[in-house]
């Protein structure tokens, strides 16, 4: 069993990998740490995972983590995480980090989106990860930049058509909605319950949501010159969950058939993609707690337009679930093992 510790268990994401690695045949969580639960059994801090885990919340420093644990995912906020992932490295340790900090490649332009970087030397060596693009190079890292949640589910979504020069890059206009759990667990009135339910509405309006230079950065690799795109993304009254419709102009006439077979050459070995049937579109609540991205597509023929809807839960796919595929493919294990399960219905 290889020795794992969760830096930061103490939000949505770090409860969502105790309750992945606690059914994980080949990793034992052996640490969580959080300040503000320090002392308190992770089960009482999280009662889901009752009886799967007789972990205690610890404020560890960084000599204690090292001899508790091998690997580490680092949940913590952005700026936290770069302050830790360089000792952890210099100790031989591999990390997936599932803050900001090491996922844009310039430096510049973290430092415009986020703060001052102090350790930007450690950038160059991240590999991004999502695996359905970077496989080969997470197989190979000890640091691994966990992507962000709407970047995900849009550059699954986008990525074919891209590659294949498919769609004008200049049109695209992305519309994605989340749950709240994508607001983290840190009280705050515009999440409280009766801020949000029976209500939607749009937020970061205006191109200034911190996700969209990541989003450009992978369409950009993808299309081998940079692409700016309009994006705007919703509050939904649910805890899980993430819908983004991606609108595009095509570059020339295509047919059904021809995406089918472009999305199928490209995601029909992938566990974690799921192609929609032709008319069929994703939902959230067909993802729910599961690492699954559902894609959904259709083209606007009077408009020339293609829509590509795809929906990932934001805090297994988008989060969680997605650094344990990553952390798999680091130690060279199956990489779906611990995260095979069917989503939650209803």
């Amino acid at each position: 069993m290889l020795r794992v510790a969760i830096i930061g268990a103490s939000g949505y994401t770090g409860v969502e990998l105790a309750r992945i690695l606690c059914n994980h045949p080949e990793f034992e969580l052996t640490a969580a740490t959080s300040r503000q639960y320090a002392g308190k059994p992770l089960s009482v801090v999280f009662p889901n995972l009752l009886g799967k885990t007789d972990l205690v919340c610890e404020n560890l420093s960084i000599d204690e983590l090292c001899n508790r644990a091998d690997l580490f995912f680092a949940a913590v906020p952005h700026k936290t995480a770069m302050d830790l992932v360089p000792q952890l490295l210099k100790e031989g340790k591999k990390v997936v980090d599932l803050s900001a900090d090491y996922r844009l490649r310039d430096v510049a332009t973290y430092e415009e989106w986020y703060q001052e970087h102090s350790s930007p030397e450690f950038i160059k060596e991240a590999a991004y990860g999502l695996p359905e693009l970077y496989r080969e190079q997470i197989q190979k890292a000890r640091l691994v930049a966990n992507p962000g949640c709407y970047p995900t589910s849009v550059v699954l979504g986008l990525a074919p058509l891209l590659q294949e020069g498919l769609i004008d890059p200049d049109t695209i206009i992305v519309d994605s909605k989340s749950g709240t759990t994508g607001a983290g667990r840190a009280a705050n009135v515009g999440t409280l319950f009766c801020e949000v339910h029976d209500g939607f509405k749009a937020y970061k309006v205006g191109g200034t949501h911190r996700h969209l230079p990541e989003i450009e950065q992978e369409l950009s690799a993808l299309n081998k010159d940079k692409v700016t795109i309009s994006f705007t993304p919703h509050l939904l009254p649910i805890a899980r969950g993430i819908l983004s419709t991606s609108y595009a102009n095509l570059t020339s006439p295509v047919s059904e058939n021809d995406l089918r077979k472009l999305y199928s050459n490209m995601y029909e070995m992938e566990p974690f993609v799921r192609l929609l049937p032709e008319g069929s579109f994703p939902a959230t609540q067909h993802v729910r707690g599961s690492n699954f991205c559902d894609i959904g597509y259709a083209i606007d023929k009077r408009a020339n337009r293609i829509i590509v809807v795809t929906a990932i839960d934001n805090i297994v796919k988008g989060a969680a679930g997605q650094a344990v595929h990553n952390m798999n493919l680091m130690c060279g294990i199956e990489e779906s093992t611990g995260l095979g399960g069917a989503p939650f219905f209803p």
